[in-house]
């Protein structure tokens, strides 16, 4: 059926445009042959090389994919923020403009490529903090239009699901993705590559800001969430009791929680000087217990009342051992399938910007040269 469709057009296209078969593909390519062979099924009859980039927080990152395969996933960390506890946004701009010339020059030698190779592209247009974004966005724009090629603009979050993709095991459609992280906290109806439908987030703090917090009571350093798990690992988790937030139907919330912690810290050490010294791994595992909880009780819920048995967890707090495990344990219970992408597609990486990107080039899906990034970008 290839054969014969591109044997067509071939035939009537070559009178009228001087085509011959040397730069054939290169007139395939204008005409949008990629939509046609994403619909069949298939993949365009030449190699696809997609730079990705990825600066929406504090990570500046460069991936490169080839038809659908990961060549390279460079990222280089900001350590100046440990400083301050938290992300600075100046300096994290400042960082990525030091950073992103060197990351993309990297993943492209990793990728064993070069510029004049590149098909397309792609770049993280938000969510995210616009100076970080403002510097991802800019380059991308000037190398586009210094190569000559597509640009392809990407959803951070809507990268996060489609990590799934990169290697296997893959979920089938439809499926439900739990997107946790310091910013977000959603549950996802995922009906194909590009729909997807927010079911339920949170209404104020996202869970991983919540293990932060509760990092910085604890006097652990930037970032939090991590040594908090690593914490919990040692730790009892029933020590002690938090309260779980109640929201309608798929809706979290984790200011209360936050507070709740902070006050208990207070009493604790009003009676005891030592006591977080003394007691650090079982409120960690504490604390971990009870927002693990918070969220797969409404993961679980949505996935019962949709009769949904394909889901998926991603984001940063996807990295967490214990949500990990849990989940892995519901699973067993509900007769779940659990996908969880490799551990280095869970933070922000551009693995995951190209693998979105690369689905949005087969369908021809573009951007101009006077895209501007989005600090709060809808799905």
């Amino acid at each position: 059926m290839y054969n014969l469709l591109l044997f067509n057009l071939f035939k009537h296209n070559s009178a009228n445009c001087g085509l011959n078969s040397t730069n054939f593909v290169f007139y395939l390519k204008k005409i949008g042959i990629c939509t046609l062979f994403y619909c069949l099924g298939g993949i365009p009859p030449y190699t696809m090389n997609i730079l990705a980039i990825e600066s929406s927080c504090d990570d500046t990152s460069a991936a490169v994919i080839s038809n659908g395969k990961i060549r390279s996933n460079i990222v280089a960390g900001q350590l100046i923020h440990e400083i301050y506890g938290g992300v600075v946004p100046e300096l994290a701009s400042r960082a990525h403009q030091q950073h992103i010339v060197r990351v993309v020059d990297k993943a492209i030698q990793v990728a064993n490529i070069t510029k004049k190779d590149l098909n397309a592209i792609a770049f993280t247009r938000g969510p995210g903090l616009l100076g970080s974004l403002l510097v991802g966005t800019s380059f991308a724009k000037a190398m586009a239009l210094a190569l000559d090629v597509p640009l392809v603009e990407v959803n951070h979050m809507q990268a996060h699901v489609l990590a799934h993709f990169i290697d296997e095991p893959r979920p089938a459609f439809p499926f439900l993705c739990l997107t946790v992280s310091g910013g977000h906290t959603q549950i996802v109806l995922i009906k194909d590559y590009a729909t997807m439908e927010v079911l339920g987030e949170t209404q104020d703090d996202a869970v991983g800001e919540a293990f932060d917090k509760t990092a910085k009571l604890l006097g652990l350093s930037y970032p939090g969430g991590p040594l908090v798990d690593k914490h919990a690992q040692l730790g009892n988790p029933l020590a002690y009791e938090f309260p779980l937030s109640e929201m309608p139907k798929y809706n979290f919330s984790f200011s209360g929680i936050k507070t709740s912690i902070l006050y208990f810290l207070k009493k604790k050490v009003a009676e005891n000087p030592n006591f977080v010294a003394e007691n650090l791994n079982d409120i960690c595992a504490s604390v971990q217990h009870t927002l693990v909880r918070m969220v797969l009780q409404k993961l679980r819920r949505a996935a019962r009342e949709l009769n949904i048995k394909e889901v998926a967890i991603a984001g940063g707090v996807s990295a967490n051992s214990g949500l990990r495990k849990t989940l892995h344990e519901m699973g067993e219970k509900e007769g779940w399938n659990v996908y969880i992408p490799d551990f280095q597609y869970c933070t922000d990486n551009a693995g995951m910007i190209a693998m979105a990107a690369h689905f949005k080039y087969l369908k021809n899906d573009f951007s101009s040269q006077d895209v501007s990034p989005l600090p709060r970008m809808e799905w």
